[in-house]
């Protein structure tokens, strides 16, 4: 396993308390430190921005992890707009096996995000410990690992830094998904300079120095973190991080003979070095080493929709009412409006420590019983696109078997994430200008909130809808077949087209141009594409 640095926190200011909060006394008083609703206690762990402690609420008397963001250092560290950024995605997402966020407490010097206790520690300690896992076990983890990042996935989310030490297990060692979103606040181009993460989980394409980060790169994570789990030890590993990179680039690992057909089968698959050959998620769901004794709610597709459930259980209001003592009317009102207050916050609380997993749901489904549920960019894996669209310049995509040592540690320190900076969070304005020379058309989104990652992952969600066959030569260059036109109007014909994003000085810009067909077609492909983005 790899060496850890120090753990990283994000967040963001939504709402001020600072009427709630009460300073810190001096060392030695007896009274405890209090911030808004939570009385803190111990230091479970500090990082570059600050640190997290242990603390319950006042009221509630359940356990949460308070994460304390000094703003000096977040500011010198210019990381303002991506801690902002990062919590205003947490607020959003709402699964089993995520850390789920409860409030942001802001005070003039520091930053306080409340989140749920996990008193499990990090999958990574559990390796290390235990050693290589049964299969039986090992499967359990990566279900619920798999689960919760489809469910990122699908809200168009890459997390960028899955590894154990992001892993933390509750009590009843139950995979939390933790830093969401962590590789949104690396710095730029200080990965061989930093310690932000480990290189040993990053996928070829990432370590390339390329600013590609799509649903395939923690494919290939889950597959490094699927190998530890079943090996105990990294597929990729060496004291020399330039060797290290050369393996990972060229896919060269050993496969244990002890493994047997169907893990091999899987890890070799998620371990290819060519992302666009590398199994999707939606195909993950279907190996037969993974349905194998699948929980019952891990066997149905994600939800949808991004926002917490505002469905009222009368049991947790009562409870709620009988712990705080909160009038009934201000706690439905505050729930049924969206609020984030303090009632909501207690009746989460309350809501989270009552309504554990139902045992049922934990049991195997039947795999006669499973369907197959759409996936994000299923397209672009079809393997009969005729020739004339390039595969790219990978090569062979089928992962090539090297000796490595069993080492379970590494010198390697350094993160392997290059990201593109953040435009500004202001409103999307699209923008066509036709040219007649070239029969081009071109979409920018200027200001976009978006990030070139977050484009690329909305145009391959809108080429799978359409049912559209691609291939990617290089990170931003799509070439398209629109075959589907045909039935869209009449006298329409098959086009192909070549996708390409440019980042101008204000802007991203989404360049599609016909590659081979006529004009008319032309129009109504770019019109049903267009149509189809959420950008």
């Amino acid at each position: 396993m790899s060496s850890r640095p120090g753990p990283e926190f994000s967040g963001a200011p939504f709402r001020s308390q600072e009427s709630n909060i009460v300073a810190a006394v001096p060392p030695g008083s007896s009274p405890p430190v209090k911030i808004g609703s939570y009385v803190l206690g111990k230091t479970l762990g500090v990082g570059s921005f600050g640190k997290v402690k242990e603390g319950y609420h006042e009221l509630c008397g359940q356990k949460v992890a308070v994460k304390i963001l000094n703003r000096s250092k977040v500011h010198v560290m210019d990381m303002t707009p991506k801690v902002r950024r990062e919590i205003m995605i947490l607020r959003l997402l709402n699964h089993k096996h995520l850390i789920k966020l409860y409030e942001v407490i802001e005070c003039p010097s520091d930053i306080f995000v409340v989140t749920e206790y996990i008193s499990g520690g990090e999958l990574f300690d559990f390796i290390v410990e235990r050693g290589r896992l049964p299969e039986n076990e090992a499967r359990r983890f990566f279900q619920q690992l798999i689960g919760g990042v489809e469910y990122c996935h699908r809200h168009m989310i890459i997390h960028r830094d899955l590894k154990p030490e992001n892993l933390l297990l509750d009590e009843n060692l139950n995979i939390k998904i933790a830093d969401l979103g962590l590789a949104n606040i690396a710095r730029d181009g200080e990965f061989l300079r930093t310690s932000c993460g480990s290189p040993n989980y990053a996928a070829p394409e990432v370590i390339s120095g390329k600013p590609y980060a799509g649903p395939e790169v923690d494919i290939w994570s889950c597959g490094v973190i699927l190998y530890a789990l079943l090996c105990g030890s990294l597929p990729f590993d060496d004291e020399s991080i330039a060797a290290l990179f050369r393996r990972i680039k060229s896919g060269q690992y050993q496969m244990p003979s002890y493994l047997s057909p169907g893990a091999r089968d899987l890890i070799s698959r998620m371990l290819i070095v060519d992302p666009l050959a590398r199994i999707t998620i939606e195909q993950i769901r279907k190996h037969p080493w993974f349905v194998e004794n699948l929980p019952r709610y891990l066997s149905l597709p994600p939800p949808t929709g991004c926002a917490r459930s505002r469905s009222i259980n009368v049991e947790v209001l009562r409870e709620c009412i009988r712990r705080t003592g909160f009038p009934e009317e201000k706690i439905v009102w505050s729930l049924k409006h969206g609020k984030r207050n303090a009632y909501t916050v207690a009746y989460e609380l309350i809501h989270d420590a009552m309504n554990r997993m139902d045992d049922s749901m934990l049991q195997p489904v039947d795999i006669r019983s499973l369907f197959s549920f759409p996936g994000i960019g299923t397209g672009s894996r079809e393997k009969n696109v005729p020739e004339s669209i390039d595969t790219g310049a990978h090569g062979d995509a089928a992962s090539r078997a090297a000796v490595l040592p069993s080492s379970a540690t590494s010198a390697a320190s350094a993160s392997p994430l290059q990201y593109l900076d953040e435009l500004d969070e202001d409103d999307i304005m699209p923008c066509f200008v036709f040219g007649s020379a070239s029969r081009r058309i071109q979409l920018g989104i200027v200001n976009s909130y978006l990030s070139a990652s977050e484009i690329m992952m909305e145009l391959y969600r809108a080429l799978s809808v359409l049912q559209w066959r691609w291939k990617s030569p290089s990170v931003y260059h799509i070439r398209v077949i629109a075959a589907s036109i045909e039935s869209a109007l009449p006298g329409a014909k098959q086009v192909r087209l070549v996708i390409q994003l440019y980042r101008t000085t204000s802007r991203f810009v989404v360049d599609i141009a016909l590659h081979d067909g006529d004009l008319f077609s032309f129009i109504l492909a770019c019109h049903m594409i267009v149509c189809e983005l959420r950008i």
